[in-house]
């Protein structure tokens, strides 16, 4: 079979096989802090074997995590790990993906911030590390115009955010805080009342009144605005350089130790993948959204997609000053203890794929591993 042929049926096989686990979720998924799907996954690729027969790579179906998402429908992180296969397993929640790291159902996975230092403090720097990043930004404050005009507005109102303790809860409540309002952060009861809701029936909150506005990733803050709804804040213009993470990759310490090599293959396909998507963009974004119709039976309209995906920024860099940061933020919300965070990354590898591709390396902010 010629090598474009094999490729293209590479593809076709990961998409194919990725689609079941996510098809469960969609349909089986009673929010964040749920399980994950139990049904797996597995692709054999070609070529020579790497150390592990089989590298599990978990990730949700959001477009926050377009990384996976392409690099998995493209069958760009599969043609770097030759005769390694890859397994899937799909997430709607960080908990149910931490807990699957740790017990050793995936080896390699894509999440936010808020659960990769919650598992790394948790496990007194023994779980995880950050390998990479994935994706900036894709974060907005919507809310309804009748009601809320203006920022000051907020105080008083119902506010949706997707889970207690989320990178996009503990976003909100230190944006709350600097306001100089006051909200109990377990209860969500204060000077504005944060509702916790799965991202997925936000919109229905939203359409039926039960909540006034929500701070929520990408798509489901463009889902909003489809509803009626206005983009009051985007939350990259309260970071320096408007950026932050949103979506790291993480692998768990016992499988990067036995197994550098396939990881290095991983980040070599995710640096491809982040790449092509930067070269690529309206390819890249239909991609996504063919992976989505795969997985969910919908694909999103292009009233939400478009602008979600020009929100997001994919990079290779973590950007691990804003990680320390949100961390600090969490600590202020009385969400998390101080967390020693030292060593929660590993970027030996990534910068080793990088400076094979030419490109300069990027920084731990003194979070490495030594």
């Amino acid at each position: 079979m010629p090598a474009t042929t094999r490729t293209k049926a590479l593809r076709r096989g990961v998409a194919v096989a990725a689609a079941l686990p996510l098809l469960a979720v969609a349909l089986t998924a009673c929010g964040y802090g749920s399980k994950a799907d139990d049904k797996k996954t597995e692709v054999a690729a070609e070529g020579k074997k790497l150390s592990a027969d089989t590298v599990r790579i978990g990730y949700f179906p959001n477009l926050t995590h377009a990384t996976a998402l392409v690099g998995i429908q493209e069958g760009l992180i599969a043609e770097e790990l030759g005769g390694t296969k890859v397994a899937t397993q799909i997430f709607n929640a960080g908990p149910s993906e931490i807990e699957a790291l740790n017990g050793g159902s995936i080896d390699i996975g894509f999440i936010g911030p808020s659960p990769a230092v919650n598992a790394y403090a948790k496990s007194k720097g023994q779980a995880l590390r950050i390998v990479s990043g994935s994706a900036s930004g894709g974060v907005k404050l919507v809310v309804n115009p009748d009601k809320i005009k203006n920022l000051d507005d907020v105080k008083g109102k119902k506010i949706a955010t997707p889970q207690l303790g989320n990178t996009q809860d503990v976003a909100f409540l230190n944006w709350v805080s600097e306001k100089g309002w006051k909200v109990d952060a377990q209860s969500g009861e204060g000077d504005v009342s944060v509702v916790r809701t799965d991202s997925k029936v936000t919109p229905d909150a939203y359409r039926s009144g039960s909540v006034d506005g929500a701070w929520v990733p990408e798509p489901t803050a463009s889902k909003l605005v489809a509803e009626g709804g206005k983009v009051l804040l985007d939350e990259t213009s309260l970071w320096p350089d408007e950026k932050f993470v949103i979506t790291n990759v993480i692998v768990s310490q016992s499988f990067l130790k036995e197994h550098p090599d396939v990881v290095e293959a991983v980040l070599r396909g995710t640096v491809k993948t982040n790449a092509w998507i930067k070269a690529n963009p309206d390819k890249a974004k239909a991609s996504a959204n063919a992976a989505l119709k795969e997985l969910s039976g919908k694909e999103l309209a292009p009233e939400v997609i478009d602008p979600a995906w020009q929100s997001i920024q994919i990079t290779d860099d973590p950007l691990a000053t804003t990680l320390q940061a949100q961390a600090d933020h969490a600590v202020k919300a009385d969400l998390l203890d101080e967390p020693e965070l030292g060593g929660v990354y590993d970027l030996t590898l990534l910068n080793k794929v990088l400076k094979a591709q030419g490109q300069p390396a990027v920084a731990d902010a003194g979070l490495g591993t030594r």
